[in-house]
């Protein structure tokens, strides 16, 4: 999975970045302190690895992964060419989905690159950038293809269609609420990765204080709230501060900080949790000595897809798959136990993979 996180200047971004990688983007009180993207690879905490590996004895360990990209901070006119341009526009069209930043904190130390806090506004000017980068997208597509169109009925459908997707966007609209029910039409669309098409996750920066009740009293937190229920956004209350302050610390460190301030989870936590949930993904696991191992799938995958995450010829070849919940597995101990009493079963190509199904599978090419 790959998140690109955006955001105006100044907002909290880089600080954000570097607390969930560790992976020491300069932060700096004034814009474009991060000039080229900055990308870190973050494990997935996933308790059950560690208590499969321990039933396994396994050699290694291997979580499943989440890809960061932090990109410039992003001003009014970037599509344009203003700040830094289309340059960061790029980086974000082959992430998953989009973590957007927002300023809910008022801090006269630190300035906003339009003079006040107001979190709508700020979501509506950088929505307004992709807007803008989609239709340029969409409009190059147009050119290329109309001169085909003439002499062939698909290729006008597909102009047909990019005029009426780029009349909604004209409209000031994202791509994501364009809707058709035409299959081709939505294979198309897809396929032009059209950054307003992408799911987006609402960070709400906040000061330490408004922490403990989630920004229940944040004005600014409820108003980007409102704006996400609109969306079918997630949104999750972040101090980036904090997070900072936690990526230094061990795990039990980490613990006891975050019992002291209220909270039961990390920002990182609430930042995958809120990703699983907005993708539809699941994980599931496979276990022996030499390796224990979580494999992200979206939700509904069938098990001959699921192998194919592990290697292609485990889909080819696939024959079927073995099956064990992972809490009945660790109850009885041992897989021979989990065996013995029925609890491990042989499923199908038309087997929908569950979130911690612990599975063998068997294939042959």
């Amino acid at each position: 999975m790959k998140l690109g996180i955006v955001g105006l200047p100044n907002v909290g971004k880089s600080t954000l970045f570097n607390s969930l990688t560790k992976a020491g983007a300069e932060s700096a009180n004034y814009p474009f302190c991060t000039i080229d993207p900055n990308v870190g690879v973050v494990a997935v905490p996933d308790d059950r690895l560690n208590k499969l590996a321990a039933l396994y004895n396994s050699a290694k360990i291997t979580p499943a992964v989440i890809e960061f990209v932090d990109i410039a901070g992003l001003v009014k006119g970037a599509s344009k060419g203003e700040g830094l341009g289309n340059q960061f526009l790029a980086n974000i069209r082959e992430v998953d989905a989009i973590v957007h930043v927002v300023r809910c904190f008022e801090d006269s130390n630190i300035v906003h690159v339009d003079g006040s806090i107001d979190p709508i506004r700020d979501i509506e000017t950088i929505n307004l950038e992709l807007i803008f980068s989609d239709i340029e997208i969409l409009e190059r597509r147009l050119a290329k293809q109309s001169k085909a169109a003439f002499n062939n009925k698909d290729i006008a459908k597909e102009c047909d269609l990019i005029k009426r997707v780029k009349a909604h966007l004209e409209e000031g609209k994202l791509a994501k609420s364009f809707e058709t029910d035409d299959e081709d039409e939505q294979a198309m669309l897809k396929s032009y990765n059209l950054l307003t098409a992408k799911p987006v996750i609402f960070a709400a920066n906040v000061k330490e204080d408004d922490l403990a009740d989630d920004g229940a009293g944040n004005k600014f937190v409820q108003s980007v709230r409102d704006y996400a229920a609109k969306e079918n956004c997630e949104v999750f209350v972040i101090c980036a501060q904090i997070e900072q302050e936690i990526s230094e610390l061990d795990d039990d460190e980490k613990k006891m900080f975050l019992e002291d301030l209220g909270l039961s989870e990390s920002g990182l936590d609430k930042l995958i949790a809120a990703s699983y949930r907005l993708l539809g993904l699941i994980s599931y696991l496979t276990a022996g000595e030499t390796e224990t191992r979580a494999w992200t799938i979206v939700n509904g995958t069938k098990a001959p897809q699921a192998a194919g995450k592990i290697h292609s010829d485990f889909e080819r070849g696939f024959i079927r798959a073995e099956v064990v919940n992972y809490q009945d597995l660790l109850d009885c101990k041992t897989y021979a136990g989990a065996k013995e009493k029925g609890l491990v079963r042989l499923e199908g190509k038309d087997y929908v993979v569950k979130d911690g199904d612990v599975i063998l599978f068997r294939f042959n090419v």
